[in-house]
């Protein structure tokens, strides 16, 4: 079973999240360990992920500053987001809450770097925002690269 974070989600069997069940049931306390949502692959999640983000934060996060960080971490691939920060003349704690949020919506992922940084990459090269004009139902699709 692969964990990828130890607060956002879990990619799993439907047999391993019916362990697990088990596994709580029978001790409450194991629950603060795992996610509490599951999905049966890194697609649903990603797809599930970005349905949160409404097509109004997507236009707000879209803005030309934080385009020109997607920008900055396709071209020059940085090898931790505090490099990104010196490429972009950001400040750390910013961009950080900046690559959160495009985590989330599923555009930027991170891979573990040496001595506890974390890499950020590309994930997605496309975001399509349907926006319902009577205001009921919008939507953001990413799109996988792959």
């Amino acid at each position: 079973m692969k964990k990828t974070s130890s607060t956002t989600y879990k990619v799993g069997s439907l047999g391993e999240f019916a362990a697990w069940t088990k596994r709580v049931v029978c001790d409450p306390a194991q629950v603060d360990a795992e996610p509490k949502k599951w999905f049966d692959s890194e697609a649903t999640a990603r797809q599930a992920a970005a349905e949160q983000v409404s097509a109004e934060a997507m236009v707000k996060l879209l803005s030309p500053g934080n385009l020109a960080v997607l920008d900055a971490i396709d071209r020059h691939k940085p090898a931790s987001v505090h490099e990104l920060a010196v490429l972009t003349g950001r400040k750390e704690a910013s961009l950080s809450r900046t690559l959160k949020r495009f985590a989330q919506a599923g555009i930027v992922a991170f891979t573990a770097g040496p001595h506890r940084t974390r890499v950020p990459a590309l994930v997605a090269r496309k975001v399509h925002l349907e926006i319902d004009l009577t205001g009921h139902r919008s939507a953001v699709f990413v799109d996988d690269p792959r």
